[in-house]
């Protein structure tokens, strides 16, 4: 459906997506795809958006080489900053990623003062980042009211109400929460054109708010089925639901004709979930539609659910980088403290089936998680070891601590950080659960032997 058009009355809404503040940080296909789904809504409505990246790769002023070139992924543009209080020891350089921080001001000074301006977060331990980014908008626009949505301010909203800055902060799902935010703070109100408990009915993400679209984050579904201990899917997306597959493929083709697009990463929690349903008509219907694009799966399909033939289906449709959730090598009494999804049959006939329908070793790997709760080196060294045996890649995904988890309460005990009152010492690049200090040793040595 067209926009409406713009009138008198029409609210004028700034959203912005905030710097991050870490050890290391890589654009791995990553949007703000929420805060973009937002835009979409409101522009749909009629309002006026405007979108500030402070990520963005693609600034006018950057010149990052090549920004673009391995399948739209690339490095952020950083800047060395202080520790924040607490991390002084590690030793490591500790950087704000994205913009600098004049361009951030022009781009806010070249604005007229908006209604009101939306922030999303992302991880919990990126919150000075989200902090800063709110500082500066409210040093450009002092009587603009900011609103805080996204992970940290659902995962974390106590903190993100002493802490960010923000004049509000919301949990939850944006979609059904902002047409009313909007009227409250600025009186507009339009009826809706969407039904925000029916995803077939809300708009493609406003990724042409972006200054280039080097790929497109897709979600085919919303929630997962699983409960696993160390996810926090069910809290972030407690009321499954599913897009129709005709729908996701008419995405894929207007990003595709219309910009040009060739890589597109799948964000789902559970894509091949109830995969006669939804992912086989979903492959059928990329393979029909003649697309020629490269698909990635950097949030990991789940094991069990892969066939010989779904695994056909998924290299014929043109999926490029497989990624699949495997977690831990350890087989025993898994399903009592980690997770119920996979067993050592189910990984071995995944891999099968995945090396059978043509995918190379470089192009499947199997994420696994260093850095639990009282795991031993030992075994995240065994792990990586049965995942080269299998004749795949290793990807180590090191573990967050995060809220409301099943493993929250023993990463509590088990860290030498404070991870309760801060989260920023929940960074995984801190090994935040072990009470040894940071070890290079270890990190390097794990890294090397996955490498190898």
């Amino acid at each position: 459906m067209p926009p409406e058009p713009f009138d008198g009355n029409s609210p004028h809404v700034l959203l912005v997506n905030p710097w991050i503040h870490d050890f290391a940080a890589y654009d791995f296909w990553a949007n703000p795809l929420g805060l973009l789904i937002l835009a979409s809504i409101l522009r749909q409505q009629g309002a006026r958006v405007s979108y500030i990246d402070c990520l963005d790769r693609f600034h006018p002023k950057a010149s990052l080489k090549d920004p673009g070139a391995r399948n739209g992924r690339g490095p952020y543009l950083k800047t060395p900053i202080p520790y924040p209080p607490g991390l002084e020891d590690i030793p490591r350089r500790f950087s704000r990623y994205g913009i600098r921080k004049e361009w951030f001001a022009r781009d806010l000074a070249s604005l007229s003062a908006p209604d009101l301006v939306l922030v999303t977060s992302m991880m919990t331990y990126w919150y000075p980042g989200v902090r800063e980014t709110i500082g500066d908008i409210k040093s450009a626009f002092p009587d603009v009211p900011v609103v805080l949505g996204g992970v940290y301010a659902t995962l974390c909203r106590d903190h993100a109400v002493k802490t960010s800055g923000a004049d509000r902060v919301i949990s939850g799902s944006g979609v059904d929460q902002i047409l009313n935010l909007v009227a409250e703070y600025t009186g507009w109100s339009a009826a809706p054109v969407f039904h925000p408990e029916d995803f077939n009915t809300w708009p493609f993400p406003a990724l042409d708010l972006q200054h280039r679209i080097p790929f497109v984050p897709l979600l085919t579904s919303l929630g997962c089925p699983f409960a696993c201990a160390y996810c926090a899917s069910r809290v972030l997306n407690p009321f499954p639901m599913k897009r129709d597959p005709a729908r996701v493929v008419a995405e894929i083709r207007y990003w595709h004709d219309r910009f040009g697009v060739l890589d597109f990463a799948f964000y789902d929690d559970a894509l091949l979930f109830d995969a006669q349903r939804h992912a086989v008509p979903l492959l059928e219907g990329i393979i029909r539609s003649g697309i020629k694009a490269r698909f990635h799966t950097p949030n990991a399909l789940h094991i069990r659910e892969i066939s010989d033939a779904l695994a056909k289906l998924i290299k014929k449709a043109g999926f490029h980088t497989i990624r699949i959730g495997l977690e831990t090598g350890d087989f025993s009494g898994r399903s009592g403290n980690l997770d119920r999804k996979v067993t050592q049959s189910d990984f071995v006939r995944a891999v099968s089936s995945l090396k059978k329908a043509g995918f190379q070793k470089d192009r499947i790997g199997a994420y696994l998680l260093v850095g639990l709760p009282g795991e031993a080196a030992a075994d995240v060294e065994a792990s990586i070891k049965l995942v080269k045996a299998s004749g795949i890649t290793p990807v180590p995904a090191h573990y967050t601590p995060i809220p409301h988890t099943a493993l929250w309460t023993q990463a509590v005990k088990a860290s030498r950080y404070d991870l309760e009152n801060d989260p920023v010492f929940t960074n995984n690049a801190l090994s935040p659960c072990r009470k040894e200090g940071f070890d290079w040793r270890k990190l390097s040595h794990l890294k090397k032997l996955a490498s190898a």
